[in-house]
């Protein structure tokens, strides 16, 4: 049994007020118009949404160093700082996928490989914030994973080169960078134009736009995961801090206004205290106009019994980011099964996983996660198989397995494809 202190809007009986907008219609027609246009159907789109259109799209070197060296030196020398991070906890991902292969019976040789994808678009957002974090999850995570070829698109900001942005592509080793964004962006990069070539699979967060156009595209080109608004869920019990708990929801209530935060606790004054020290820090919060509304649209306060309910309810959700501020916050390795990534303990915040501590912040969202996982190394890679069989006895009883098998089933071309092995390799066995 639970109870809510705070329901979210709509649970609470509230309508929105805000205009619908279709946006897999729009993000349809943007595809075929950009299919059948090309480069000049992404101009026309990008001058449209983002008042941008360049001679070219692509920086050149002498681009990207002036947009590198306009930015300060502490600024490039923590983005290395967190790109090593990065790249370690990738390197160590890819280093427990093993190719192997065994003789699974005498001359019966079966094997795998991990393949990395050839050519990958990383797509790194803009607009609001300059999301260079995103360069790092996607860029250095795909070379980690050995891909030769990396295309790293991002929007303008107000019309302008957004420099520490291209420096951290640039340093992840994006091995061409675009200032282009949104649907005409991902379209392009799926899709290929005269100027930008046609990759094999997308990686990278987005607004709704964004993610529609990879859902629409998936199929052609492989993508990293359904996308969705940021979430947080925060279970807490009587020795967590209210003042954490509410910095920690308003870290990520501040995404836009679509970011569902959601403290479930055992301790119901500790709920009490965390509604009104909410309130209270967006009195003085620089982005209250975003988070202010999730907040109040999406926020929610619940009271449980025990842990064990809370663990199971937060399962329920299967949010994005799991924080644990408990006594005990390892136990929750072991109750939970369904998130997107696990933060354990007040010395811990989601925070670190957006921005620097070396773990993947494109996560699954929106319940994906009783599903999948999040981006990691794994997902620039074909795990792909291979057989070898080398011995005539072999090769004969598995003939004779295939046709048995395959006659059950009525495939008789299967079956005569063991049929034949058995008669050239069984000799005067046959």
């Amino acid at each position: 049994m639970y109870t809510y202190l705070k329901r979210t809007a709509q649970a609470a009986g509230v309508s929105s007020n805000a205009e619908e907008t279709d946006v897999a219609a729009i993000v349809k027609g943007v595809i075929g118009n950009i299919r059948s246009g090309g480069d000049a159907a992404v101009r026309e789109y990008s001058a449209k949404f983002d008042n941008w259109s360049p001679v070219s799209f692509k920086l050149s070197q002498n681009e990207i160093d002036a947009a590198i060296a306009r930015v300060p030196a502490q600024t490039i020398s923590d983005i290395k700082t967190v790109q090593e991070n990065v790249r370690r906890f990738a390197l160590a991902q890819r280093a427990s996928l093993k190719d192997f292969e065994v003789e699974l019976s005498p001359g019966v040789h079966l094997g795998q490989k991990n393949i990395p994808i050839q050519a990958v678009g990383a797509y790194i957002p803009g607009g609001r914030y300059a999301l260079l974090a995103s360069a790092h999850m996607t860029i250095v995570t795909a070379k980690a994973a050995g891909v030769p070829h990396v295309i790293a698109c991002t929007p303008p900001i107000k019309g302008e080169i957004p420099d520490a942005t291209v420096a951290a592509m640039y340093l992840a080793g994006a091995d061409e960078i675009f200032i282009l964004g949104g649907v005409q962006a991902i379209t392009a990069m799926a899709v290929g134009t005269e100027t930008i070539s046609k990759v094999d699979f997308i990686a990278g967060p987005g607004n709704a736009f964004v993610a529609e156009a990879k859902r629409q595209l998936f199929g052609e080109i492989g993508i990293d995961l359904p996308a969705g608004p940021t979430e947080v869920l925060i279970i807490a019990d009587e020795k967590a801090d209210y003042v954490t708990v509410a910095t920690d929801l308003l870290s990520q209530a501040e995404h836009g206004l679509d970011t569902p935060a959601v403290l479930i606790t055992t301790c119901h004054k500790l709920g009490q205290d965390v509604i009104a020290e909410v309130e209270r820090q967006l009195v003085h919060l620089p982005t209250a106009a975003l988070a202010s509304v999730s907040w109040s649209r999406l926020g929610e306060v619940i009271i449980v019994e025990t842990l064990h309910a809370a663990y199971k309810l937060a399962d329920d959700y299967a949010s994005e980011h799991v924080q644990i501020l408990t006594e005990n916050p390892r136990e929750a390795l072991e109750k939970m099964k369904s998130y997107g990534a696990l933060f354990l303990g007040e010395k811990t915040c989601v925070s670190y996983g957006d921005k620097c501590i070396g773990t993947n912040h494109v996560l699954p969202t929106k319940g994906a996660a009783k599903f999948t996982g999040g981006l990691w190394v794994g997902k620039y890679l074909k795990t792909v198989t291979y057989q070898e069989v080398t011995s005539d006895t072999a090769t004969v009883e598995l003939g004779k397995l295939c046709g048995r098998a395959a006659r059950v089933e009525r495939f008789e071309g299967h079956a005569r494809s063991g049929d034949l092995r058995v008669r050239k390799f069984a000799g005067d066995n046959n």
